[in-house]
Order: structure tokens, then sequence, then C-alpha cells
């Protein structure tokens, strides 16, 4: 059985979106760097050639990757969920009980993530700690400074 990852709609499109990229301009653009540092000739010292050939190495594993994580996409429609607790795709506000800072985090699929965007991933120790819970809940998580108390504000799916 075909493991699936869940995904929002939005990181889905940028998938592919990445994927036509390469495949529509990079993968051309790179074979006309090779073929133009072919014409050059001794392709042992011939720097352009190698970074070329590297690049091309790098794009066509990252089509292969991408292709990949497309057709294993599931992509969950968070509209469709029970928003009185934390699920895949909610919007949570949470206290640090320790310091009574709030944060606003995302939870989306690992592909996805991205901290500086308050994209948190469905496979993070916080995550993990906060599914399932509800609006007032209090609970704790592991961190690398130690043990963390939060309190979830609200749960939103926008």
């Amino acid at each position: 059985m075909i493991e699936k990852f869940p995904m929002t709609a939005e990181g889905l499109k940028k998938l592919r979106e990445e994927l036509e990229n390469l495949k529509n301009n990079e993968r051309p653009s790179v074979i006309k760097a090779i073929a133009d540092a072919r014409e050059h000739g001794d392709l042992s010292e011939n720097a352009e050639y190698h970074a070329a050939r590297e690049r091309q190495s790098f794009i066509e594993g990252r089509i292969v990757e991408l292709e990949n994580k497309i057709t294993r996409a599931e992509v969950i429609d968070p509209s469709k969920l029970d928003n009185s607790k934390v699920t895949f795709g909610a919007t949570v506000v949470l206290t640090d009980l320790e310091t009574d800072k709030k944060n606003t985090y995302k939870i989306v699929g690992a592909d996805e993530a991205d901290i500086e965007q308050n994209l948190i991933s469905i496979s993070a120790p916080l995550c993990k700690a906060m599914i399932n819970k509800r609006v007032e809940d209090v609970f704790e998580v592991q961190t690398p400074k130690g043990l963390k108390e939060y309190q979830i504000n609200s749960i939103d799916f926008k």
C-alpha cells in the first residue's frame, strides 16, 4: 500500500508549480548550458560543463521527488473536519503558560512546514501534543529547553 501524506490544497498547488517550473524552464535551460559548455572543448577541465551537469542532476532528482510527493499527496479539506478540536489544517492560537506569550500556528503537511511563516508540521512534537485538544485545554510538550505548558486560546479553519 502506498503511504499518503496529508497536505493542504495550497501546499499541493505549490509543489505542482515548482514541478512545472523545473520541467518547463530549469530543465531546458540546463540542457542548453550543457550543450554550450560542450562546444568549449575539453570536458575534463571545463568547470561550466561540470557545474551544469551537477545542476542537471539536482533538477532531475527534484523532479522525481516532486512527482512522488504529488502522487502520494492526500489533500485534506479542513472545512469538513470537526472544528471543535485541533486537527490538520487548523490555525491554533496558543499561550505559553510560563511566559504568557501567545503564538499562532497553522498545522500543515511536512512538506509545507515553515516556522518563519508559522506553518507547523503535523509530525512536529508541539503539533502531536495539541492534536485533538479543545479551546481552553492545557497540554505539555517536551522541548530542548525542558517541559513546556501551553493553553489553547482558539482554533480556526480559515
